[in-house]
């Protein structure tokens, strides 16, 4: 009979006890993969603990390979059908030369970036020669008034979706609140939910334009006209799916927990913040899913069809341009915004993530 040194056991027993702590640790991070789009992970990392490789494998192959092959397929189409189709603007341009015209976009933005920086240089050198002259009060500062390249263009249309999408929320999940508390609120809001939530934002932005343009009459304020133009026509038109989420969570809340809420005599706030918010948090987040999608939407064509600064203005003037990299620039867009699009998806998924997380622990 042959015996087991105990140190074997012993180091045994610990390598599975790492193991197991890293299947664990695993498990756990599994589920934020998802949320971020990278569950393909998962499988790599089981593969590095030891689970078995061919069905990982598998699942690789599934999360991973399957996506990156219909994307090549896609290139491969598009690279092969693009020069048959012509156009006022020249052949539909194939990946090569949209990707080309990325970096075109992105040398012009270091172009204007470095004459930005050249012209503050001189304004502050001329600045600081004043002073040392006495003559401090002809001291001036003007801002650098160069073209907007296109990175700023993303920059300032993602502002306006988010602060369009802020003032939505703050004005519907209240009135969702209200409309799933109370059946008269529901009563009062639902006709005037179904007029105006089909409301197209071509015809929101006349009006707005006209009330932003009558009530905004400082030229020194805090928002340009501009921005608040697109910014209020994003929320008019994205809060409804908030609306409509928020009052169905708080209506689909267990009447137990109602009953629970009158028998300790809560009050109304602490009814809804102890309440009524944790249970109706999944729909809620939905609906503020659906908004932020609807917004960046709504803004891109408010945008176009207002000349304001933005992405929507990029596509338009290029579109007016009518050069031989036009319609290339714009396609470089398109990806961008449907990008973006992804983007600010995946971020209100994480942010509903952590929040039920912590709401269940």
């Amino acid at each position: 009979m042959t015996a087991i040194d105990p140190d074997t056991l012993a180091q045994s027993a610990a390598r599975a006890e790492r193991r197991a702590a890293f299947h664990a640790r695993i498990t756990r991070a599994d589920g934020w993969f998802k949320v971020l789009g990278l569950a393909w992970l998962t499988p790599m990392l089981r593969i590095a603990a030891g689970d078995d490789p061919k069905a990982q494998g598998r699942e690789i192959w599934q999360l991973l390979g399957v996506p990156l092959l219909a994307i090549a397929l896609f290139l491969g189409a598009w690279a092969a059908l693009a020069p048959k189709v012509q156009t006022s603007l020249g052949a539909i341009p194939g990946p090569a030369q949209v990707w080309d015209q990325v970096g075109v976009l992105w040398a012009d933005h270091q172009r204007e970036a470095q004459k930005a920086a050249d012209f503050y240089a001189r304004q502050d050198a001329r600045n600081a020669m004043l002073i040392a002259e006495g003559k401090a009060d002809k001291v001036k500062s003007r801002d650098y008034t160069g073209k907007p390249t296109y990175p700023a263009q993303i920059w300032t249309s993602i502002k306006t979706v988010f602060f369009g999408f802020l003032i939505g929320t703050v004005i519907a999940v209240p009135l969702g609140i209200m409309a799933g508390l109370s059946k008269t609120a529901n009563a009062a809001m639902n006709p005037l939910i179904q007029i105006f939530k089909p409301v197209s934002p071509l015809a929101w932005l006349p009006i707005v334009t006209m009330v932003v343009s009558a009530l905004y009459t400082t030229t020194d304020g805090m928002f340009s006209k501009s921005f608040l133009i697109s910014a209020i026509t994003v929320t008019l038109c994205s809060l409804w799916p908030t609306i409509i989420n928020t009052a169905l969570g708080v209506a689909s809340i267990d009447r137990d927990l109602v009953n629970v809420s009158k028998v300790l005599k809560m009050s109304t706030w602490t009814k809804i913040t102890k309440l009524v918010l944790p249970s109706a948090l999944p729909l809620i987040f939905t609906g503020l899913r659906l908004s932020l999608g609807v917004g960046w939407m709504v803004l891109i064509a408010a945008e176009m069809l207002a000349q304001n600064p933005g992405l929507g203005k990029f596509v338009w003037d290029e579109f007016q341009n009518g050069s031989s990299d036009s319609l290339a620039r714009i396609m470089v867009a398109v990806f961008t915004i449907g990008i973006i699009g992804f983007v600010l998806d995946r971020m209100m998924f994480a942010i509903q993530s952590l929040f039920t997380f912590s709401n269940n622990r």
